[in-house]
């Protein structure tokens, strides 16, 4: 079954998962850490702005970024002229769109797993003279692994499923923006019930091992 199915759209997949976890991982570690650090405004309001897409519609979220990148917009128009940088209807639009979809994901569990964090533990490190960066990489992400784990399993895994971000802001362009779960939506409009049902096993399948993933990390950390 699986000579039915073209393997780029699962290429592509792979490659907008990965390039989506790793800029998560670089801008959500000194995120997460300035956000456990205290409470206030600022902070809340930045939280609760990053958990917005764990509510809101994919497709709204990936309809206000069509807009606000068009060439037709001011800055989407700058960026195509300054810059020669097209977001919509492009990998790099995809890119752009899973990051800011997928980044709750991210976000919250390392934030649990930071928060958890004994503060005498970082209170003893900088008795010792330690100063906060080398604070975060040597003291409090070892002991946030797990939530680091977990952040990365999910923010993988939901980059791999996502749809109406990717649907609303890339397309479907063959090569550049069909991923594994718009290549699904078309052959099942196509009727090739073959192929679509090949992407959907290759996905369940795929689900269904992060969440035994999820689920043994759980228990290590219990």
């Amino acid at each position: 079954m699986l000579n039915t199915v073209d393997p780029q759209p699962l290429l592509l997949t792979l490659k907008l998962a990965t390039l989506t976890t790793g800029i998560l991982l670089v801008l959500a570690v000194p995120l997460c850490a300035w956000l456990a650090r205290g409470q206030g405004r600022a902070r809340s309001l930045v939280e609760v702005l990053i958990s917005l897409p764990l509510v809101l519609p994919p497709t709204a979220l990936g309809f206000y970024l069509l807009i606000t990148f068009s060439p037709a917009s001011w800055l989407g128009g700058w960026l195509e002229r300054t810059l020669s940088l097209r977001l919509v209807f492009s990998f790099n639009g995809l890119v752009l769109g899973s990051v800011l979809f997928s980044l709750p994901f991210m976000v919250q569990p390392l934030l649990a797993a930071l928060r958890q964090t004994p503060v005498n533990l970082l209170d003893a490190a900088r008795t010792l003279g330690k100063h906060e960066p080398t604070i975060l990489w040597r003291v409090w992400l070892p002991h946030a692994r797990h939530g680091v784990f977990a952040g990365t399993i999910l923010a993988f895994a939901h980059t791999v499923g996502e749809f109406g971000v990717v649907l609303m802001l890339g397309g479907n362009i063959p090569d550049q923006t069909r991923v594994a779960s718009i290549a699904l939506y078309q052959e099942m409009e196509a009727l090739n019930y073959p192929a679509a049902h090949t992407y959907a096993a290759i996905l369940v399948v795929f689900s269904f091992l992060v969440l035994l993933a999820l689920q043994r990390v759980q228990r290590r950390r219990a």
